[in-house]
């Protein structure tokens, strides 16, 4: 099931939206669309689609004159000792409307100290999440978040992980060589999802995108049952898209 390419990723863009947050908040009194523009050096076409994301999010508002301020989501990630809870809040808000948006169970995962970590996800009774039947640590050979971690490491970084997590035969359709899953991974397009199409288990197909806020590796990912693999491909592009508030929170 092969996704095509997006001549950019969502996430590329998350350097430009947060030039723009950084000149609303300059402007206590508010600022103008085209003044934001004359001060990143963004073309209008382009900061029109990043304006409207960020408005959608709450990190900025538009006012009656037409001029944009600080919205309360920006407000409350920097509110000193509540911020990292706000920013948890803000996080979970946005994977619940992602959640329903696609139509699937959908999930954060980080590198942290050589380990694959779900930090943060939304299921539901109608999107129930995949059943941890092995350890996420010990699958990322597998599972699709844990090959779109490892994509984002060099060769030693995965090496070093391998050495602690023994590839093993989960389903008939993991694979167990290092050298292919090596090759797959360097082949990866970098926008495009990486997919597990019951790799991890029988049952389940997955796709995850690539969340690149500074050094940090990170994913967002969905999963979805066997009955709803034909759905997986609009899915995944939807998660594509819609990857850039999450990485902009994680940038904040």
């Amino acid at each position: 099931m092969a996704l095509k390419p997006e001549p950019t990723a969502p996430f590329h863009s998350v350097q430009y939206a947060l030039r723009v947050l950084e000149t609303v908040s300059r402007h206590g009194g508010g600022v103008t669309d085209a003044q934001i523009a004359r001060e990143t050096g963004l073309p209008v076409a382009h900061l029109s689609s990043l304006l409207l994301m960020l408005r959608r999010e709450g990190y900025i508002e538009q006012v009656a004159d037409g001029a944009y301020v600080v919205g309360d989501s920006l407000v409350l990630i920097g509110s000193g000792m509540t911020r990292r809870e706000a920013l948890e809040a803000k996080l979970q808000e946005t994977l619940t409307e992602l959640r329903d948006s696609v139509g699937a169970a959908v999930y954060i995962s980080r590198y942290i100290d050589g380990e694959v970590k779900i930090t943060q996800f939304a299921d539901g009774p109608r999107t129930p999440k995949v059943n941890e039947w092995v350890d996420f640590r010990s699958a990322a050979h597998a599972s699709a978040v844990g090959k779109c971690l490892l994509t984002q490491l060099d060769q030693n970084g995965r090496r070093d992980h391998l050495s602690r997590h023994k590839i093993a035969r989960l389903t008939s359709r993991t694979i167990t060589s290092e050298r292919i899953l090596f090759s797959k991974l360097d082949s990866q397009p970098a926008t495009v999802p990486v997919l597990d199409l019951q790799e991890y288990a029988v049952g389940t197909v997955c796709a995850a995108v690539p969340l690149t806020a500074g050094a940090s590796v990170g994913c967002l990912a969905l999963s979805l049952p066997i009955e709803h693999a034909h759905r997986l491909r609009a899915a995944a592009d939807t998660l594509n898209r819609r990857a850039a508030p999450v990485v902009l929170s994680l940038a904040l």
